[in-house]
C-alpha cells in the first residue's frame, strides 16, 4: 500500500460508524447477484443503466465463475472489505475505462459496491470492494477520477460489517472469508 492509502486507511479507521440504516433500494431494472461466503450471504443490486461497462465486466467475472473459491482479503472498518481471486488474476486481464461516478451518479454510498483499480484510473479488472460506511472521497474530488461504483448491498449488510471487522495484518486480513460462489439471483 502506499503512502496516501495508509493515511486514508488509518483516518478513515479512526472515524465514527454511522448506525446500520435500512438496505437501500435497488435501482430500477438492476441485476442481483449473491456472494455466498462461510460468514453469511450479501446480495448486491448492480445498475446497468447508469454503469454499463462495469457491470457487464464483472458479470463476465460472476458468469465464468472466476470469482468462486476467490476470498475477501482486506477489510478496515468503517472503509472497505476488497475481494476477488487473486489464484485466477493474470497479467493479461483486461482492464476496464473508468465510469467515474461523478458521471454515473453511481456513488460510493454505505453498502456500494465498486471497482478496486491503481493510481490508473482505467485499472480496474476484476478486483472489487464493497463500503462499509459512505466513502464520498472515493467518488473523486472535481477534476480527479473517481473509483467506478456500480451497484450497492440490498441485504447482508451485517456480514459485510462482520468481516471488515475481523483480525487484520495491516489491511489483509488474518484468515481471508472464502467467497464461495457469486451468482446472479432472479
Amino acid at each position: 500500500m502506499n503512502k496516501l492509502g495508509l493515511l486514508l486507511t488509518l483516518a478513515l479507521a479512526a472515524l465514527p460508524i454511522a448506525a446500520a440504516a435500512a438496505p437501500a433500494p435497488a435501482p430500477a431494472q438492476s441485476v442481483r447477484v449473491k456472494i455466498f461466503t462461510p460468514q453469511g450471504n450479501i446480495v448486491v443490486a448492480l445498475d446497468p443503466k447508469h454503469a454499463p461497462k462495469t457491470v457487464a465486466n464483472f458479470l463476465h467475472y460472476v458468469d465464468t465463475k472466476f470469482y468462486n473459491g476467490g476470498t475477501f482479503f482486506r477489510a478496515v472498518p468503517r472503509f472497505v472489505i476488497q475481494g476477488g481471486n487473486k489464484a485466477r488474476e493474470a497479467p493479461s486481464d483486461s482492464q476496464i475505462p473508468l465510469e467515474d461516478p461523478k458521471v454515473t451518479g453511481v456513488r460510493n454510498v454505505d453498502g456500494a459496491i465498486a471497482m478496486a483499480r491503481t493510481s490508473d484510473p482505467n485499472s480496474a479488472s476484476s478486483e472489487f470492494f464493497i463500503d462499509d460506511g459512505a466513502q464520498k472521497f472515493l467518488d473523486g474530488p472535481p477534476g480527479q477520477p473517481g473509483y467506478a461504483a456500480f451497484g450497492r448491498v440490498v441485504s447482508g449488510m451485517e456480514v459485510v460489517r462482520k468481516i471488515a471487522r475481523l483480525p487484520v495484518n495491516g489491511d489483509q486480513l488474518v484468515i481471508p472469508v472464502e467467497i464461495l460462489k457469486i451468482e446472479r439471483v432472479r
